[in-house]
């Protein structure tokens, strides 16, 4: 994703980046990205130099993971799925122990350019914040065409999912009883290999929402341990 703009499918209330200045969901070259070739040449020279840095330590030589992530959402790149295919053969040529992975807000999870990519990755860290419509809306702003239900659908289609969550208090939070009883019902179907839950740790644009204490998000848990489904709380 390029450092200088924010490009989103979501505007979430709670975003380290602050509010976002593309707020779309179209996969388009509207505004200038990073290349395949960028990508790859920068892959390749961190790998090269961590390999350089560390062989003389008691470090391994190689980083457990190379992550999709970035200044938005990282699948809009209308070049993702060459991307994701160019990592992969940096990563078997140069570093062949890392694992890959991607931090997505899931809002891409059906779009035929994006899906077979994300199976291609080793890890699958996919968003999933609000069981109900309008939590969604109010808490995540997603981009206009994007729906709770399609999202769920295809995030229980996707095998191997980790889902990703983050609670907040506050007027606009998502944090309450509605919210997370109709989430939990989401995780059922879903059916995700694990659960992360946390709270807010950095920046963030919104003034409706505050941090949860560790203690609610250990409730969050019993919840779910209750429902056989494996979760867990990071805090800092």
């Amino acid at each position: 994703m390029p450092f200088d703009v924010k490009i989103c499918s979501f505007d979430c209330l709670y975003c380290q980046y602050g509010w976002t200045e593309y707020h779309t969901n179209v996969i388009e070259e509207f505004v200038e990205m990073p290349s395949v070739e960028q990508v790859s040449e920068a892959l390749e020279k961190a790998l090269t130099e961590y390999k350089e840095q560390n062989k003389d330590s008691n470090l391994p030589g190689y980083p457990m993971y190379i992550t999709f992530s970035g200044n938005g959402e990282p699948t809009l790149h209308p070049e993702f799925s060459q991307i994701v295919d160019k990592v992969i053969e940096v990563k078997n040529k140069i570093s062949p122990l890392s694992r890959t992975a991607i931090l997505s807000n899931s809002t891409t999870v059906n779009i035929p350019a994006v899906r077979p990519a994300l199976t291609k990755l080793d890890v699958r860290i996919m968003k999933l914040d609000a069981g109900s419509n309008d939590a969604f809306h109010t808490y995540n702003n997603p981009a206009d065409g994007i729906d709770i239900e399609d999202i769920t659908e295809g995030l229980s289609t996707l095998m191997s999912v980790t889902i990703q969550t983050l609670f907040t208090g506050g007027k606009k939070g998502n944090y309450n009883d509605a919210n997370i009883s109709d989430w939990i019902l989401r995780l059922k179907k879903i059916s995700p290999i694990k659960v992360q839950l946390y709270s807010l740790d950095r920046g963030y644009p919104s003034e409706y929402i505050t941090s949860v204490h560790k203690d609610k998000l250990l409730k969050v848990k019993a919840m779910l341990d209750r429902e056989s489904l494996h979760s867990e709380v990071y805090e800092r």
